[in-house]
């Protein structure tokens, strides 16, 4: 029963299929695109401080204080990227030349319009550092006071002030660095001066303070610091915010990149502010207040990056401070030497070793958790829970510690920039940020950078990928370890207060375990005896801490950004191990030892709670390295000579460019990942600047940077598969012998294209790009191009070089074949077709240039040898050499693949280059094929009908006026001698005519030529049709007869070799299996294969019967014989003409001449041959042919004289060696002859003639 569907459920149904999965296996070698990811945002900023009234107020009045500072400190980074990203304005406005210039008041008033927003920025941005100087001095103030010296601070107060000192330095270096600042502010002054916008006092004094604030340098860090000096006691504050800065970094209690360095400049800043005139930091070291030795090792790390492209050398605090110079011997930082922690190619080993030992941990989590699908239905243990909390920590550690030492090698080469006596490379014009980037890396160190930062993407992709797996364990870890701490760690401490009557110990305890507890049943158990001071039961008391998938409120965990639950958990548990209290007992020694160090621990390990809590985007952060875009600090430097700079100097280019150039395989993989840059830079750009310039110019930058790589990319794909083609198809032996004296012929290195062949979408700057079509795409140019090179460069040479031009189309059949396994590519046959321009032409280039050479230069240049069965160039050329366009200069993988190919492959060729034979023949027929083959021969016989029609026949018709009417044969008894000097007595105006050497032979040459070609083409093709035969044979049950022992019979075997190749036999497969259409073409491809010329037919019966159709003037018959018989004495017939001929390059020659074989080759002999036999002069020529008949004699008589300057016997060899070859040629041209004439009569005509009569009898008759 079949179910019926409407409509819309079936619409429905298809909509549902978008929702499909359609995995395409893609290799992951790209980081994960920022523009799917989510981040969900848990800092509140402690506005949740109210709802934990149980917790100490002291405390949330802090939280209070806190979220103030955190909104001021985040105006901070506002002006601190104002400042960074600023532009000059007022360079691109025009400048008014002179008082007298009639439009100055429009530029004044266009300049002040322009400006004024800009001005009100820079004014409220004084306001703001007012501001902030005074609500730190404030704090400080507070907190230095006599009475509250001896309070508790705690840690993250501590920080927070520290975070508005780091604050203070990052925004008074970006203010001395901007010159623009100032410039602008001061083209806004000259023109609102001018306008008298500035009218009232008040305006004139603010526009006054913003100039000498913007003038004076370091005007910041000067106010901080006298405003700080004249509050007592502030060196003891600063002093324990630099401790605890030590205290963090020396214990790693730091996550992100940002917060190491934070700290360390705060250390350093913090040392300038506390030495002065009120105090001095060796005095606060000799009394161990500060540890400046600790410091001292800590600024080995020489330069950390200070803001976007801007670095800080901690050293320069050290060297300003007021007491430096007569403790200069305390520091070695400031000694100039290079620290192991730049040195990126040393660490290496230890970065390989963290990562795969990582990797493979993360691996046995990840199969299980999240390929096989059960990470977020099981239940784990806690034990199982803690693991993926550790191991999820120390993934972003690694990736943090991993991004710090690439930003911490590049800070310290943009302080440190090259110059040409560094690196030879380096121009002495090169730019300040061109020697900091482009020059300032080894070859080692950019892949030392390039292989970190994969390590970093790829783990990022691996994290990412396990995300929700880790959340949910970071919730349960978390929650565990809060419950367990406040429910089950704190009960001693509790009993114990309670039983010695501590109070304040009571109250801190009670209020961190309400604050955090979450009590099963909702309430606290109220029969704890520890609530009494009691000891358990001796069957314990049991407490059930329940287990839950959530993270404490951001008030109970946060410190980094700092909210409050946590806040204020891990404030009132240091507030129990402080060494400070605010009264002469701290709460400290009211502790037992275990559990002091138990709060310690717990306290330290909360410290991550908040990085974890935020994962995603602490893993974002962890991996961030778009500082390695941003330059706005050396285009300042430029003074608006430069806009942007080159991709050239650009870091991810540089990057990836060098992968590119190298072609190192090891890294072909990891070439995404440098460009992922741009990502990271685009996302900061967006969303920490929220500057759209810099997004546009970041987006500008990798339109031409990807352009660029997929350009390079493409080309050296190809250049590749073509090398490796060269290499398949080179011959061995010759590379074998190649090696045996020296010379390698190396293969192409194996190279890891197919991974970067299968990126279908790489995700850049939120597109989706298929690398793959686009690869695709520059080939399939890259292929034509090679095709039309090929075709291109056989045009610009001879016909010798057809034999090359086969074996080039060969290599790029092969490089399509290998592509074509990774990409789609239009077939190799489309592809040829289109560069011989025979898509819709009936001819190619090729067959073009195959007949332009043969009339312009194989015909009347080339002389044929019988005997190699070879034509090679004449000695004498009697022609021009025809005039061919040189060919384009390409690149080495446009002809065989490199250099060293094309080398041996230009040997081998060599080889073919000094004759046209068999190989060029064969490969003629390969490449023209029948239809280039017909109309190749149409055209010859046209030009041999032009020949024979008109410069012969006229030379024809002279040299016959020319020859004796009457020439006999003499008798025997004259003698060779005599015989030789009558023939040259007759035929003196023969051998003397002045043409018959040159114009007349030349023609002649040209006939035979074309003939030969005729011939030699109708063999080689009939190979290549046999073989093309054989290999089809089995395919069309055309199989060989069998050998069969004696009692066996014939048809048995036969029967069964049919039944074991019939499988094989396709046309009736198809007919069984196949579409009427594949029918038909099998039927009618078996029928083409089948029907060959050399099947029983001969194009050269056609092409000799065409010719004897141009011998019909009667000039080459002669008149009707008198005799009615034939001539016989009578000088009337060609034959007689050609004996002539043959009698005259018989004569031999000087011993300084070329002969007529060295100068016409056997072509000549083929043509007057040719001729006569098209004639049916055959017979008449062998019987009274002058020089067969002196031959005769002269082999009787053997005499050897000179005769007329010719000596007989060497003229009896010549003609000796003549007379073979025409009867060699005689009997090849009668054997397609008879065929002819046997197929079109077959009644054989016989004519008796009466016996001859004496004259004497005849009259008497």
């Amino acid at each position: 029963m079949t179910t019926h569907v409407t409509l819309e459920d079936a619409l429905s149904n298809v909509d549902l299929l978008e929702e499909l999965p359609l995995p395409d296996q893609q290799p992951c070698i790209e980081p994960p695109p920022s523009s799917i990811m989510y981040q969900a945002n848990f800092d509140t900023n402690f506005e949740d401080r109210n709802a934990f009234v149980t917790g100490i107020a002291r405390y949330i009045e802090q939280a209070t204080v806190h979220s103030s500072m955190n909104e001021m400190l985040e105006e901070g980074h506002e002006y601190a990227v104002m400042l960074y990203t600023w532009r000059s304005c007022s360079r691109a406005i025009p400048q008014v030349k002179c008082n007298e210039q009639p439009n100055r008041v429009e530029i004044y008033e266009k300049t002040v319009e322009v400006l004024e927003p800009e001005v009100t920025k820079l004014m409220k941005f004084m306001y703001f550092q007012r501001k902030a100087i005074e609500r730190f001095c404030s704090e400080v103030k507070r907190l230095c006071h006599a009475e509250r010296r001896k309070d508790f601070v705690s840690e993250a107060y501590l920080l927070t002030l520290g975070k508005f000192i780091n604050m203070f330095a990052v925004l008074d270096e970006l203010k001395n660095m901007k010159c623009s600042v100032k410039n602008d502010h001061s083209a806004y002054k000259r023109a609102a001066q001018f306008l008298r916008k500035m009218a009232d006092p008040q305006s004139i004094q603010e526009s006054q303070n913003l100039s000498m604030f913007l003038a004076n340098h370091n005007r910041i860090t000067q106010c901080l610091h006298q405003q700080l000096e004249v509050i007592p006691g502030y060196e003891e504050l600063l002093a324990d915010i630099v401790n605890i800065c030590v205290d963090y970094y020396e214990n790693k209690m730091y996550l992100t990149p940002s917060e190491k360095h934070m700290l360390l400049k705060v250390m350093g800043f913090g040392l300038y502010l506390m030495d002065g005139n009120v105090s001095n930091i060796y005095k606060l070291d000799a009394k161990k207040r500060i540890n400046l030795s600790k410091i001292d090792k800590f600024f080995k790390l020489q330069v950390v990056p200070l803001f976007g492209d801007m670095q800080i050398e901690l050293s320069r605090y050290i060297e300003t401070s007021a007491h430096y110079e007569e403790n200069k011997s305390k520091w070695t930082c400031t000694q100039s030497s290079i620290s192991p922690q730049y040195n990126l190619c040393e660490q290496m080993v230890q970065i390989r070793e963290d990562h795969i030992r990582f990797i493979s941990e993360l691996a046995r989590y990840s199969n299980s958790e999240v390929v096989t699908g059960s990470g977020l239905d099981s239940q784990k243990s806690d034990e199982e829970y803690r693991e993926l909390f550790d191991l999820a920590l120390r993934g972003l550690q690694l990736l943090s510690k991993w991004s710090t030492h690439v930003m911490e090698v590049y800070s310290w080469k943009l302080v440190h920039p090259t110059d040409k006596f560094c690196n030879k490379d380096c121009p002495g014009t090169a730019e300040e940020y061109e020697r900091a980037t482009r020059y300032n890396y080894t070859s080692e160190e950019k892949f030392a950078l390039v292989e970190v930062i994969a390590m970093i993407k790829g783990l990022q992709v691996l994290m990412g990928r396990m995300e929700s797996v880790f959340n949910q364990a970071i919730r349960n870890t978390i929650y565990a370890a809060l419950q367990d701490f406040a429910q089950m760690t704190l009960r001693e401490p509790l009993r114990q207060a309670v039983r010695k009557k501590k109070n304040v110990l009571i109250s801190v305890l009670q209020a961190i375990r309400k604050t955090v507890c979450d009590w099963e049943g909702a309430r606290e158990p109220p029969n704890d005896p520890c609530l009494r001071g009691e000891k358990d039961p001796k069957g314990g008391f049991d407490i059930k801490v329940p287990r839950r998938a959530v993270g404490p409120s951001s008030t109970q965990i946060s410190f980094l950004p700092p909210p409050a639950q946590l806040y204020m958990v891990r404030t009132m548990l240091e507030s129990l191990i402080a060494d400070k209290s605010g009264s002469k007992k701290t709460l400290r020694s009211s502790l037992d030892g275990p559990i002091v160090v138990a709060i310690e621990d717990f306290h330290k390990q909360s410290f991550f709670f908040t990085h974890l809590l935020n994962f995603s985007e602490a893993l974002q952060q962890c991996c961030d390295l778009s500082q390695l875009w941003f330059r706005e600090f050396f285009l300042e430097l430029t003074m608006g000579r430069r806009i942007q700079f080159p991709i050239e100097m650009s870091m991810p280019w540089i990057l990836t460019d060098h992968i590119l150039e190298t072609k190192e395989p090891s890294m072909m993989e990891y070439v995404l990942y440098p460009l992922d840059l741009y990502n990271d830079s685009g996302y900061y750009a967006l969303t920490k600047f929220k500057k759209q310039f810099l997004y546009d110019e970041i987006e500008a930058e990798v339109n031409l940077c990807f352009d660029q790589f997929v350009y390079k990319l493409a080309d050296q794909i190809f250049a590749y598969y073509k090398a490796m083609a060269g290499s398949v198809l080179l011959d061995k032996r010759f590379r074998a012998e190649c090696k045996n004296y020296g010379v390698i012929i190396p293969y192409p290195p194996s190279n890891r294209y197919e991974t970067l062949l299968k990126q279908r979408h790489v995700q850049l700057l939120g597109r989706s790009i298929d690398l793959n079509r686009l690869i695709t795409q520059r080939i399939s140019a890259a292929m034509y191009k090679s095709l039309d090179h090929a075709i291109s460069r056989f045009e610009s040479e001879d016909l010798t070089s057809i034999v090359e031009l086969e074996w080039l189309l060969e290599i790029n059949r092969l490089t399509h074949r290998l592509l074509s396994k990774h990409m789609t590519l239009d077939s190799f046959d489309a592809m040829f077709r289109e560069a011989n321009h025979n898509v819709s032409a009936p001819y190619g280039r090729i067959t073009l240039h195959v007949f332009w050479e043969l009339n312009f230069d194989f015909l009347p240049n080339y002389c044929y040898n019988g005997s190699t069965n070879r034509f090679v160039r004449t000695a004498i050329p009697f022609t021009q050499e025809p005039q061919r366009d040189k060919p384009a200069n390409v690149q080495p993988y446009y002809l065989y693949g490199s250099k060293p190919l094309n080398i041996a492959y230009s040997h081998i060729y060599s080889s073919y280059r000094n004759f046209v034979g068999p190989p060029h023949f064969k490969t003629i027929c390969r490449l023209l094929g029948y239809q280039g083959i017909a109309v190749v021969m149409e055209e010859l016989l046209k030009i041999v009908k032009s020949l024979l029609q008109g410069t012969i026949l006229q030379y024809v018709k002279t040299l016959i006026e020319v020859m004796p009417k009457i020439c006999r044969l003499p008798r025997h008894e004259y003698g060779s001698p005599g015989i030789l000097e009558f023939f040259h007595h007759q035929l003196k105006d023969i051998i003397e005519y002045a043409e018959l050497k040159t114009d007349v032979f030349q023609s002649l040459r040209e006939v035979g030529n074309a003939i030969l070609f005729c011939l030699l083409i109708e063999q080689a093709l009939s190979q290549e049709e046999v073989c093309d035969l054989l290999h089809a044979a089995p395919f069309q049950n055309i199989l060989p007869r069998v050998y069969i022992k004696e009692g066996e019979r014939l048809e048995v075997r036969m029967k069964r070799l049919e039944a074991k190749y019939a499988p094989l036999h396709l046309v009736p497969l198809i007919e069984r299996l196949g579409t009427p259409q594949q029918i038909a073409i099998a039927r009618e491809g078996d029928l083409l294969t089948k029907e060959r010329l050399c099947c029983g037919l001969s194009m050269f019966e056609v092409i000799l019967t065409r010719i004897r159709s141009f011998l019909q003037d009667g000039v080459w018959r002669g008149p009707p014989p008198t005799n009615g018989v034939m001539h016989v004495d009578e000088c009337m017939e060609f034959h007689r003409l050609w004996s002539a001929m043959q009698f005259v390059y018989c004569i031999p020659v000087g011993t300084h001449e070329f002969t007529a074989e060295q100068c016409f080759g056997d072509g000549l002999n083929w043509a007057g041959c040719a001729i006569i036999v098209l004639l049916g002069q055959q017979r008449r020529f062998d019987l009274f042919d002058f020089c067969y008949h002196l031959l005769k004699v002269q082999r009787q008589d053997g005499k050897d004289e000179i005769i007329k300057n010719v000596p007989l016997k060497k003229m009896a060899d010549r003609i000796r060696k003549y007379q073979i070859l025409n009867n060699e040629i005689f009997a090849i041209l009668n054997k397609y002859m008879k065929a002819v004439e046997t197929d079109s009569s077959t009644v054989e005509h016989v004519r008796c003639f009466q016996p001859p009569i004496h004259q004497s009898l005849a009259t008497t008759c």
